[in-house]
């Protein structure tokens, strides 16, 4: 195996250098080691440490952020760019294993149907999702949403088995917290781990990876009141329920190309064995300003009888000081030698 000195930064408080998605990944191809000086570093959005890299940079971000190659080499993104330096990576990738949403031969949706005691769930703490929460009290207006999680709760305080909660609903309302073009999150992936109908929002191209069949998705309907005519259309109808839930999650009922491991990997070859300068080694260090020479300074502040009492030579420290900044009354002071 070929050795490869990596490190991390940057990323969530309880991410564990050798116990993640991408160090597990990796060590499957590579021996990797962890190292304070490292040939490549996978760096996320939360923090600057970065900055004291010189090495490779490639850049992961689970947020709702574009990635910036001033700073970084690669990344790991939630957007489609005509860029060989970016590889599409949604978060529900790293969230679960994504072979768990390919559904079995005797996926058995009758018996699935008897345990759909309850209409819809809700499991959300950020209260930021305004469309989110326009949406679940619309919603509620038909049938009571129950909602398990900090925001809105309504089932005596937030659950602690997310799964095992929504695993009773036919429905779930998973909205993400922002809309952008690819940003999937794992909203979409909980309700179906769980057998329940995702009533999707977020991204407008979600159908590039999920089959569109195997849930309700927001951007199939003019507004609020045509997608909740159909939710209740469904929810009166079994046999129209049972039919999304036959519906593989995946097109022919497997892993999307953007989640697959080996497609990753081969990312990752791209960038090990691409040998380019780092993009932290061709910034060049910022160069002190020299002062240039003035014909005369400005005073950008109104003297008082107090100031002028003072000597010459703090009026000119002060002009100096605020030198050739704009102010509202200025007055023409001592020339300097060029």
């Amino acid at each position: 195996m070929r050795r490869i000195k990596l490190d991390f930064c940057d990323f969530w408080p309880d991410h564990r250098k050798t116990d993640n998605y991408f160090y597990n990944l990796l060590s499957t191809q590579y021996d990797i080691v962890i190292c304070d000086s490292p040939d490549f570093l996978i760096c996320s959005c939360f923090g600057k440490d970065y900055l004291r890299y010189n090495c490779i940079r490639i850049f992961y971000t689970g947020e709702n952020i574009r990635p910036n190659f001033v700073e970084y080499d690669y990344a790991f993104s939630f957007d489609y760019l005509n860029n060989p330096d970016n590889y599409r990576l949604p978060l529900y990738a790293l969230y679960s294993d994504p072979r768990k949403l390919i559904k079995p031969e005797d996926f058995n949706v009758d018996a699935i149907m008897k345990e759909k005691t309850k209409f819809c769930s809700f499991v959300v703490s950020n209260p930021n999702g305004k469309i989110r929460n326009e949406f679940f009290f619309k919603l509620s207006q038909y049938k009571k949403v129950d909602s398990a999680g900090r925001l809105f709760n309504n089932v005596g305080g937030p659950v602690k088995d997310k799964y095992a909660f929504m695993k009773m609903y036919k429905f779930n309302i998973a909205f993400e917290n922002s809309s952008h073009e690819g940003y999937s999150t794992e909203k979409i992936v909980e309700p179906m781990l769980s057998n329940s109908i995702p009533i999707y929002w977020g991204n407008r191209l979600v159908d590039r990876d999920f089959n569109p069949k195997s849930f309700i998705n927001y951007y199939d309907y003019r507004d609020f009141d045509v997608l909740i005519e159909r939710i209740i259309q469904i929810d009166n109808d079994d046999n129209l329920w049972g039919d999304y839930l036959r519906q593989p999650f995946y097109y022919n009922n497997e892993v999307n190309e953007f989640a697959r491991p080996e497609n990753v990997l081969k990312q990752f070859d791209y960038i090990f064995n691409n040998d380019r300068v780092p993009v932290a080694q061709k910034r060049k260090p910022p160069v002190a300003q020299k002062r240039k020479p003035l014909s005369y300074f400005l005073i950008t502040y109104k003297p008082t009888i107090s100031n002028l009492r003072r000597s010459p030579g703090f009026v000119r420290r002060q002009a100096v000081q605020i030198c050739g900044k704009p102010g509202r009354w200025c007055k023409l002071t001592k020339r300097r030698k060029a």
